[in-house]
């Protein structure tokens, strides 16, 4: 029989929970030690019922793996958050409102903001862990940014699904082959596959979460006070893009909110359209922010006359079959300015 001293927030990261004491003893008995036994020698911190390590198999498996195996039974609300960002972390908050007891699990590139997920009550992991369970509710909500293999990457994700609530997918309103500033909608014609790099990333991982029966959710431009457009443009100053470039943006707690209402639908092989259905200019944004008065920075403007148009984006079809509405109609109204 010997004894093992672990620290907290390490073996807690393992197990996919958040202890509060400083530290704590693991003893491992021989395999033949009986039930009375064992209880004669269990500590008042690690009782028998509380957890047990088999120290013969723990040795030999990878802490990785180890991680991923030991965090218990998965619950028929458990939801796993591939890229637990910004908007996968209010997809948690807006999750456990609706399912108080479920668990929260996300997966990350790095291991980086582990401890801040362990707060906030997710249960991380990075990307390199083999999970040895499936989840009945998996979104994925990472960029396309940190991967070579986007797609691939939603495979993975996907095999992580048991099949029993949703798979869901963020992908953006890109691929929406509109450049004149013109109306589209839901149903409106993609970007044929082989003109433009970013587009056929996204396609083909659309295609992929499809394939597993999954949905998607073609999200307009992300913004909240402190990250957006707006923001980006104000750091810079000027820029040399043209002022009417139409808009369509969406808040990120409304995205929030309309992808955890399409993971409750259950649904199977839809593609949806998150936007605030009031499209704005280039122009009009930065002219509401500098009306709002509610940042430090001025904007000196956009410079540009010849690069491409947007789109005006509406998804009225979205809102009355899944029964949702923004909690921010507007950039204007978020800002509470009139336009």
């Amino acid at each position: 029989m010997g004894t093992i001293t672990c620290t907290t927030t390490a073996f807690a990261t393992r197990i996919g929970c958040h202890l509060q004491t400083s530290n704590f003893n693991l003893t491992f008995f021989p395999s033949n030690l009986s039930t009375s036994a064992l209880l004669k020698h269990s500590s008042p911190i690690m009782s028998a019922n509380s957890l047990q390590v088999n120290a013969s198999s723990a040795i030999d498996v990878p802490s990785e793996e180890l991680g991923a195996s030991s965090r218990g039974n998965i619950g028929a609300n458990d939801l796993l958050i591939v890229g637990p960002g910004v908007l996968g972390r209010l997809v948690a908050e807006k999750w456990r409102e609706e399912y108080p007891g479920c668990q929260i699990y996300g997966q990350t590139v790095t291991t980086n903001h582990h401890d801040e997920l362990i707060k906030m009550g997710i249960n991380p992991s990075s990307k390199q862990t083999k999970l040895t369970y499936k989840f009945p509710y998996v979104i994925f909500c990472a960029p396309p940014s940190q991967t070579e293999d986007y797609a691939g990457d939603i495979r993975e994700a996907a095999l992580n699904w048991n099949g029993e609530g949703s798979f869901l997918f963020t992908s953006s309103t890109a691929p929406y082959d509109c450049f004149d500033n013109g109306a589209i909608n839901e149903d409106g014609p993609v970007v044929p596959i082989g003109r433009s790099p970013r587009t056929d990333v996204l396609l083909k991982a659309e295609k992929v979460a499809l394939d597993f029966d999954g949905c998607v959710v073609r999200l307009a431009g992300l913004y909240k006070a402190d990250r957006g457009a707006h923001i980006y443009w104000l750091h810079k100053g000027s820029c040399d893009i043209r002022p009417d470039h139409i808009l369509n943006l969406i808040h990120y707690e409304d995205a929030a909110s309309l992808s955890v209402t399409i993971l409750k639908k259950r649904l199977r092989g839809r593609i949806f359209l998150g936007c605030d259905n009031h499209p704005v200019s280039r122009q009009e944004v930065m002219d509401l922010v500098e009306k709002s008065g509610k940042f430090d920075k001025k904007f000196e403007g956009f410079t540009g006359t010849s690069d491409p148009l947007g789109k005006k984006l509406n998804n009225s079809k979205t809102r009355a079959e899944l029964g949702w509405e923004p909690k921010y109609p507007s950039f204007a109204q978020f800002l509470g300015v009139s336009e």
